[in-house]
């Protein structure tokens, strides 16, 4: 796989191919990276469905888009990641209305929200960045199988580095430590894309799982930082806080990769490598995660407690027979 240079030249939003007839899913993509990868994703031809808590948000968003592209094929279904029942029944109505999807974006998440539990039971941040996404591709992953060359791509972040799976105490019953619990999350999302493209590996399917960090992107989910930080974040402060925050189109990127580069394979994470802060700033690479990311014995634990919890388990060996 080539670098993020690439004989001198650097990823952009203008290396996404045409993608006519393909259709994405983007958890979250009201706003943010999320709306920007919905966007760019549209004016390359894809179909692209806004899969958001709230409807009217999402509806607005499509609006927004369509504003720009008048040409844009969207569509928009509510998506509460913190309920498995919400998880279901915007997984039906996905299923109902696409018999194929190209692309599952899964980019939807929260950071350090004070401590709460999901109407499951599961700690907030554990339950909408992984199970809620875990429930989400099992169920619609035989409209995945049916288009060769699919793609499900989960958003992680640098945090990840930091992250350690408590199997004791995955939903902080003891303890809640909001950056941790964070840092949990987008590990066990490394954890979930690598188990999970093995698994489509040895089915042999036509299906890739990859993963993609944004860097450091100045999103509504800094709304629990302290103010002074959030102010230092803001593109206002782009003077100084240029080589360590990246724009939004910018930290899009690495997702657009991992989801539409065709040199792009399976089982790799995407990130972005710069001048500076190699880790945060900077054009699309392959990036690299920890140690922890790879701990096979992990990927398989989580996988068999994330069914457990969900009550979703993966049929890859047999996906269903489409039209």
């Amino acid at each position: 796989m080539a670098t993020h240079t690439e004989g001198g030249r650097r990823w952009t939003a203008a290396d996404v191919p045409d993608l006519s007839g393909r259709t994405a899913v983007v958890t979250g993509a009201n706003a943010g990276i999320g709306f920007e990868t919905a966007r760019v994703l549209a004016a390359r031809g894809a179909e692209v469905v806004l899969a958001c808590r709230d409807l009217g948000r999402a509806e607005q968003a499509a609006d927004n888009i369509r504003a720009r592209n008048g040409r844009a094929r969207l569509g928009t279904v509510r998506l509460d990641l913190a309920s498995l029942a919400g998880v279901r029944e915007a997984a039906a109505e996905i299923r109902a209305t696409y018999p194929r999807l190209s692309l599952l974006i899964n980019n939807a998440g929260v950071m350090e929200p004070p401590y709460e539990r999901t109407e499951d039971g599961f700690e907030l941040t554990f339950g909408t960045n992984h199970l809620g996404h875990f429930a989400l591709a099992g169920l619609v992953l035989d409209r995945l199988l049916a288009t060769p060359g699919s793609r499900i791509v989960t958003l992680s972040s640098v945090g990840h580095l930091e992250g350690v799976m408590n199997f004791d105490d995955l939903q902080s019953e003891h303890g809640y430590v909001p950056a941790e619990a964070y840092y949990q999350s987008k590990l066990a999302n490394l954890l979930f894309t690598f188990e999970l493209d093995r698994r489509l590996r040895a089915a042999g399917a036509a299906t890739s799982a990859l993963a993609a960090h944004p860097g450091v992107v100045y999103t509504n989910l800094f709304q629990t930082r302290p103010r002074r930080e959030q102010f230092l974040m803001r593109p206002s402060m782009r003077v100084i806080n240029f080589w360590v925050i990246q724009s939004v189109p910018k930290g899009a990127l690495p997702t657009l990769r991992a989801a539409t580069d065709p040199a792009a394979r399976g089982g790799e994470y995407y990130g972005p490598r710069g001048p500076f802060y190699a880790r945060i700033t900077g054009y699309p690479a392959l990036a690299e995660s920890s140690p922890r990311a790879h701990d096979v014995a992990d990927q398989a634990l989580l996988w068999e407690v994330s069914e457990r919890l969900t009550g979703v388990r993966y049929d890859i060996t047999s996906p269903s027979a489409l039209p």
